[in-house]
């Protein structure tokens, strides 16, 4: 007994010897032996557990009674019902279903569904009491076409549940959801509030102003106060032309942060823009500076003041209609200036201006397209540009009648200032091999790449390498998603487009992390939101701020991210569902302790991040056939088991298969393995 493996791999196995052994020793059939399990089964129990004390595995050996268990009734005709130790057998009229009370021991049920004297379905679920009348019918009209059921369809329809017997399954559920809300309620952790819903910014296409005081709603949209913005502003100072300037004019002056640090390099400026809330709040700001105006303008309407000897235009010609509209408002610039003056636009590199080199992914013309425009306008000429990799700013002149053009200066320059995560989300480094916005347009699939993850760190046990990649590994495919125009959904959208038989538009792809390591938080989250991705982790509650006990045996047990940590991902756009509760492999539960850990470890998510948790993922991705249903029952939606591949639009949204993404794969072998799922 001792030399017998423990593995979760090796039940089946142990299982079948047993029934290997029975048949041999009793001279029976396979369907005879669930109808003599009184003559053996009280010993063959018995030294199942006691294998399992040896192994000091209670679970191990309650995998093996199952597996056991299964067999037998997979071989009966279950003529008559069958009282195994964990397992009731049983025949149900489809059409007339009537209450099943429950053995004590027993803790899940295996029915033929008959009609007419005929199997019409087999069903195996956990239960943990008395099956009442209402619960089969709910069931049987789950797996039963209707067709089937014929007059009796309509009279199984009328049935109506109601307030459960404490005793029935449905009344032992309520008595654990209230016992694990008790918990939840007593813990020390406290409450994040309900999370409001996220408000898309309205689009207000016909009325500029309107569109404009929608971002001002928000003191400081842009965060203009950052190392990379004042790294910015810093540049745009020193393009200014050399000697003194007398009238300047800002376009689109925002909150007046940087109409600030130009004031005292002009002798007057008047400082603009179309919303009169930024332009109160960046008068108040620059109110100790006697030689500014301000005043509400849209430059693109109304009619500019002429004679300025400087024009500053900054980030904002982006939102123009079109490129027409860009060419006319250039030419009322090159109007506005006094002969000699200057105009200095500063603006990001886009996508759409050029596919192959570093952009941000905004749905408009960018840097190269504006500076193409204005330096075909007539009358103006570029004199200086300053160009980074992710912006240039540029000057031009307005040349006088007998002034003649002269090769401008270009200097190229690094970025230095770290770039925030409201930025970088938007940039895709190196250029794109396809914009989300184009294939969101052309392209419709039933199929979609769901990725597995565990951890992402650089080292760790040997024999963990499989479940972990460097940060490195996995921001390289990060990148290779950005680029190639795949957006992260999470699995609430993917149930949904299921539900509905609704294929996926553009490339989505759910990206989902087991166990919750603290490495997640340290490393794969900043990297998902540079590349302006999320993904799904699944958290072992129960565990939460310690570590992986469960690969203690393996080398010291991996960190866990702790509530505080769940709590600030989950406002930044991360999503979390339940690994359960103590990461027990849950073929070896009870459904009762199964039911617990659903039930305890959702209501523990659901307080940390103020959401709703729908989605679980099985520990070792070991399902059987209890869990779908009591998932269900304890309020999920949404599971990830054993199966491997990708999740098509015919999946049961309940038991939905994955890629594991290994560490121990190259960069060539996740791409082959995502772009074989878009074939």
């Amino acid at each position: 007994m001792r030399a017998l493996p423990a593995g979760r791999k090796w039940a089946h196995e142990i299982a079948r010897v047993v029934v290997d052994g029975l048949l041999a020793g009793s001279l029976s059939a396979p369907a005879q032996l669930a109808s003599r399990w009184d003559r053996f089964g009280g010993a063959i129990t018995g030294l199942i557990i006691g294998l399992g004390q040896l192994w000091n595995n209670p679970g191990a050996a309650r995998r093996i009674q199952y597996q056991l268990e299964q067999m037998l009734l997979d071989a009966d005709d279950l003529a008559a019902p069958r009282r195994l130790a964990w397992t009731l057998g049983i025949r149900i009229a489809a059409r007339n279903p009537t209450a099943t009370q429950l053995p004590e021991g027993i803790d899940q049920i295996y029915a033929h569904l008959m009609i007419d004297g005929q199997i019409e379905a087999v069903v195996q679920f956990g239960v943990l009491g008395a099956v009442t009348r209402d619960h089969w019918i709910e069931l049987i009209q789950n797996v039963v076409p209707a067709e089937r059921l014929g007059l009796a369809a309509e009279a199984l329809s009328t049935s109506a549940e109601r307030e459960p017997d404490p005793d029935s399954h449905f009344g032992k559920l309520a008595q654990l959801a209230a016992q694990a809300r008790e918990l939840v309620r007593s813990s020390a952790e406290p409450a994040e509030p309900p999370a409001a819903p996220r408000r898309a910014r309205v689009r207000h296409d016909k009325d500029r102003t309107a569109f404009w005081n929608s971002y001002f709603a928000t003191e400081d949209p842009w965060n203009y106060g950052s190392s990379y913005e004042q790294e910015k502003y810093q540049r745009q100072l020193e393009i200014l032309p050399a000697g003194p300037i007398g009238r300047a004019l800002e376009l689109a002056c925002a909150e007046g942060h940087f109409t600030r640090q130009l004031a005292p390099r002009v002798g007057h400026l008047t400082a603009t823009d179309i919303s009169a809330i930024a332009v109160e709040r960046a008068r108040a700001r620059c109110s100790d500076q006697p030689n500014i105006e301000f005043g509400v303008l849209d430059f693109a309407a109304d009619t500019l003041p002429g004679g300025m000897d400087l024009i500053f235009c900054s980030e904002v010609l982006y939102y123009l209609d079109d490129l027409a509209e860009l060419r006319r408002i250039a030419r009322k610039f090159a109007e506005a200036l006094a002969p000699g003056g200057s105009l200095i636009s500063a603006h990001a590199f886009v996508l759409r201006d050029n596919v192959e080199k570093t952009g941000f992914d905004w749905n408009t013309f960018g840097a190269q397209a504006i500076s193409e425009t204005l330096a075909a306008t007539e009358g103006l000429v570029l004199e200086q540009s300053i160009q980074t990799e992710l912006y240039r700013i540029d000057r031009f002149r307005r040349l006088s009648p007998d002034e003649v053009a002269t090769e401008p200066m270009i200097d190229q320059v690094p970025i230095r200032a770290p770039i925030e995560i409201g930025v970088a989300r938007n940039i895709v480094w190196g250029g794109a091999r396809a914009l989300r916005r184009d294939v969101a347009r052309s392209e419709r699939r039933q199929r979609i790449p769901v990725l597995m993850y565990h951890g992402v760190a650089d080292e760790g046990p040997a024999a963990l390498a499989r479940f972990r990649l460097t940060p490195a590994a996995f921001a390289s495919q990060m990148a290779w998603l950005r680029a190639n125009g795949f957006h992260a959904i999470g699995s609430e959208q993917l149930e949904v487009s299921i539900a509905n038989r609704q294929p996926f538009a553009g490339r989505p792809v759910v990206i989902t992390f087991d166990d919750g390591f603290q490495n997640f938080a340290d490393h794969a989250w900043p990297i998902l939101r540079a590349n302006d991705l999320t993904a799904e982790v699944f958290l072992v509650t129960d565990l939460v701020g310690e570590s992986a006990k469960w690969d203690a045996d393996i080398g010291p047990p991996t960190p866990l991210m702790g509530a505080g940590t769940v709590r600030r991902l989950s406002a930044e756009g991360a999503l979390f569902g339940s690994h359960m509760a103590t990461h027990r492999a849950i073929d070896g539960l009870s459904s009762s302790d199964l039911a617990a850990e659903l039930l305890r470890s959702r209501m523990f998510i659901e307080r940390w991040t103020g959401r709703p948790t729908t989605a679980f993922a099985a520990p070792f991705s070991v399902t059987d056939r209890r869990l779908g249903r009591l998932a269900r029952e304890c309020g999920y939606r949404v599971g990830f088991g054993r199966k491997h591949g990708p999740a098509d639009l015919d999946c049961d949204p309940i038991d939905l298969p994955r890629i594991e993404i290994r560490g121990d794969r190259s960069l060539d072998d996740f791409v082959a393995t995502v772009e074989a799922v878009l074939e």
